[in-house]
């Protein structure tokens, strides 16, 4: 009990009040975690996010999955709170669609 928590850290993930009124973004992006987290939300794996947003790596986006997990309950009421849950769902079904034309 003697001991100080360690802080937590994650790969990838930074705030800057410049960049997405200081929410977690992805660093060297203007992706935030709560996007992720809203793609993730939608169904989507961590393949089909890398499909759509191919400027990002697999260490990114799994960093970016980290966080929410860590800050779930806040992110959920952030998603929910948003109005981007329309542009995820178009999203989604755009990748939907080419899975099926590829089968």
């Amino acid at each position: 009990m003697g001991k100080a928590l360690a802080k937590i850290t994650y790969p990838h993930i930074i705030f800057r009040h410049d960049i997405a009124d200081g929410e977690p973004v992805i660093e060297g992006t203007r992706i935030t975690v709560r996007c992720i987290a809203g793609y993730y939300q939608m169904g989507m794996s961590v393949d089909e996010i890398l499909t759509n947003l191919t400027h990002l790596t697999s260490a990114q986006v799994h960093s970016a999955l980290a966080y929410y997990f860590d800050h779930q309950k806040a992110i959920d009421r952030e998603i929910k709170e948003s109005s981007d849950i329309a542009f995820w769902k178009k999203q989604v079904g755009r990748i939907a669609a080419k899975r099926k034309a590829r089968v």
